[in-house]
């Protein structure tokens, strides 16, 4: 009879052993010849070679799966003990799951396309308007890239452009007065990675989420960074995020060009380095639109309504402008 230690690393033991045990009851149930007790994230298995060859393989397999999925079943503990592919693996174009146990795909062509973007570049630009899961698919790929260990760390930042001017009425440390400004990167983690796990790799700086002058000075290496609201970006500011990139490392930036909160003075960081960077080999550009927007349908009305607002007032200012022209020329006469 030998011994064997199996160790549960990087999952929640609790998703693996089920309600009140009922996994880990199944599991024992399937290898009869075997004695099986479990401890924390350690299994501790005793009995026939053969049997525990057989046992240590699939226990790895549905470790991945709970990695993968964040989710076990009955049915694919059944399906990886007979070598069987489980229902969630046969869907094909999923990235990560929800901890809801929802699968998190493309949902339009250049969601798509933006996913294919991520596998040929190191760099992607991803801009449309609000809506389109350009943040909530880039953390998607990144979580990904870190279940799957090619890369070792995501670190997400947002520039917080109302600082200046109102962060300092904010109650709190330096931390309580930031955090509002990155909340929609910390909603899209906490759907993806459970909490206590989530925690935990904030602890050990696995993800890093900062403001964007936090980045001065950095390499970043094997990582994937995400820059989201880039379009409120300086030129000096975007210059310095995209020159922070280390080795084996992808960089996302995301931006809404409709949504610019700079002082009208000031240029769109984004906006500049798109014109500069356009071309250049291992940077791909996926300009999302309306019809991408995957939240209420309301949304979609919302930004057809606005463009339309938008383009009347370029209309009304374009013939404004030649209204005066025309004056000026009548009194020069």
């Amino acid at each position: 009879m030998i011994e064997k230690h199996i160790i549960l690393e990087d999952i929640d033991p609790v998703v693996f052993y089920g309600v009140n045990n009922s996994h880990l009851q199944m599991i024992k149930s399937l290898f009869p010849k075997l004695r099986i007790v479990a401890r924390g994230n350690v299994i501790k298995v005793m009995g026939d070679e053969e049997e525990m060859v057989k046992i240590e393989e699939d226990i790895e397999s549905m470790r991945r799966h709970v990695l993968k999925y964040n989710s076990l079943s009955e049915e694919d503990i059944l399906d990886i003990s007979k070598g069987h592919k489980t229902k969630a693996d046969a869907v094909k174009g999923v990235l990560v799951y929800s901890t809801a146990g929802r699968p998190i795909k493309s949902r339009s062509e250049n969601q798509q396309k933006l996913i294919e973007a991520y596998e040929k570049s190191d760099m992607i630009f991803a801009v449309g308007p609000a809506g389109t899961g350009k943040t909530y698919l880039s953390i998607a790929l990144a979580v990904k890239a870190l279940k799957e260990k090619t890369a070792k760390k995501i670190i997400l930042s947002r520039p917080a452009v109302e600082a200046g001017e109102k962060l300092g009425f904010l109650p709190g440390d330096m931390k309580d007065k930031i955090d509002p400004y990155l909340q929609p990167l910390y909603d899209a983690l906490e759907d993806m990675i459970p909490a206590v796990k989530l925690q935990d790799m904030m602890e050990k700086h696995i993800i890093q989420i900062a403001p964007l002058a936090f980045m001065r000075g950095r390499t970043l290496s094997d990582a994937v960074v995400i820059l989201d609201e880039a379009q409120n970006t300086t030129p000096a500011q975007i210059r310095m995020f995209l020159t922070r990139m280390g080795w084996n490392t992808k960089m996302i930036i995301t931006g809404d060009m409709t949504q610019i909160d700079l002082p009208h003075e000031q240029k769109s960081g984004l906006k500049e380095s798109l014109k500069i960077l356009s071309g250049i080999e291992g940077i791909s550009v996926i300009l999302m639109n309306k019809k991408d927007i995957v939240r209420h349908k309301l949304v979609t009305r919302i930004v057809n309504a606005y463009e339309a607002y938008d383009k009347r007032m370029e209309e009304k200012q374009k013939g404004a402008h030649a209204a005066t022209a025309t004056a000026e020329e009548e009194k020069e006469k």
